[in-house]
């Protein structure tokens, strides 16, 4: 069994919205190694908590680190900075996780697209295929399935996105195929979400950092900019799912 834990950087508002793009990132690890990566987690939570005070309860949130840190205005933000480098790479490190990204760039978009079911729509789709064709790095089973896991929502949309997704699932065929579409409905991709407070799941706030570099790597604030936090996605590369598409350098699916 995969999990794939996903939480979101930018906003999903077209109208008078303070950001161009909405990524979303899903963090997938196999049941195989959830414990010994959880494991590895809470150590490295520890190891922050020696060498710059954060304490295991508190939430690592990339971007109020930054921008609105409140209580751990406590701890200098160079050091903050240096925190979600340090995150990075840890996560870099452990090379049996997947990440898959969508990014809905919003510029030029219609009133009525609807970004939050295009990028979620796109992000099970990737999932689904990535665990059917046997790509995910790690253990692997002949008859694996992925479970989503992830921070609150809009979670009525999404629980009524996935029901709809495993009976009506139009996937484009390809042009040697001429046009049109196949229905295949999700099979690998099981339940409705259980839906976790991103303050008290490392694997989820792991999600948040991946994404929220990501969306500095796209358009970054003044800060990242300034201290080479823009740079920081980059350091993510060893555990990019690639095969989310093939036609991004870092499979990143651009919508």
């Amino acid at each position: 069994m995969y999990l794939m834990y996903v939480d979101e950087s930018g906003d999903c508002g077209l109208q008078n919205s303070p950001t161009r793009y909405f990524v979303l990132t899903g963090l997938v690890v196999h049941e195989l190694r959830w414990q010994v990566y959880l494991e590895q987690l809470i150590d490295f939570r520890r190891y922050l908590r020696q060498k710059f005070g954060l304490r295991l309860r508190e939430e690592f949130h990339a971007s109020a680190f930054i921008n609105r840190p409140g209580e751990l205005v406590r701890i200098k933000r160079y050091d903050r900075l240096a925190m979600i480098r340090a995150f990075a790479d840890q996560l870099a490190s452990m090379t049996d996780l997947g990440l898959i990204n969508v990014v809905v760039d919003k510029q030029g978009k219609s009133a009525t697209y609807d970004v939050f079911e295009k990028a979620w729509t796109a992000l099970v789709q990737r999932f689904e295929n990535t665990v059917s064709n046997h790509n995910f790095p790690g253990p692997n089973n002949p008859d694996e399935r992925g479970i989503i896991l992830c921070d609150h929502t809009d979670d009525k949309k999404l629980v009524r996105l996935l029901r709809k997704l495993r009976r009506y699932n139009p996937i484009p065929n390809q042009p040697t195929y001429g046009p049109g579409f196949r229905n295949l409905p999700l099979r690998y991709v099981i339940e409705d979400p259980p839906f976790r407070d991103s303050a008290h799941n490392y694997f989820v706030q792991a999600a948040d950092l991946a994404a929220y570099l990501l969306y500095q790597h796209l358009e970054p604030n003044a800060y990242m900019k300034k201290k080479g936090g823009h740079t920081y996605f980059t350091r993510l590369k060893p555990i990019l799912c690639l095969h989310a598409s093939a036609n991004d350098p870092d499979g990143i699916v651009r919508i």
